[in-house]
């Protein structure tokens, strides 16, 4: 099921041409998620746009989200699937956070912090 719900998040994601989509397998780093997926948007718009088409392909299929936070900002929207968590960004921001990186960390370097 998470590889769908997967799959299902980026064929939304791509309809709307979202920007530098990065999926990170959490999966043995985290109990919360098994897939964080990290997409930018081009605009505050396009970015609630991009959280809209999400929610909108899921519900396709049956499936509403647990949560989604940052309905309100300008700048970070989060989609929460449960298997899968969708951060939906502003370039600027998505600079600034560094989730890829966060979560990308090997165990051994996380351990090291």
């Amino acid at each position: 099921m998470p590889d769908e719900l997967l799959k299902w998040v980026l064929q939304a994601l791509d309809d709307l041409k979202a920007r530098e989509v990065v999926v990170i397998d959490v999966r043995g780093k985290t109990s919360v998620t098994d897939y964080m997926v990290v997409a930018s948007g081009t605009s505050d718009r396009h970015t609630h746009a991009l959280a809209d088409a999400v929610v909108g392909k899921v519900a396709e299929h049956k499936i509403k989200p647990l949560g989604v936070e940052g309905e309100h900002s300008k700048d970070w929207v989060l989609v929460d699937l449960g298997d899968v968590i969708v951060h939906l960004m502003l370039p600027e921001t998505r600079d600034f956070y560094q989730l890829e990186k966060l979560w990308q960390m090997d165990a051994e370097d996380s351990a090291a912090v």
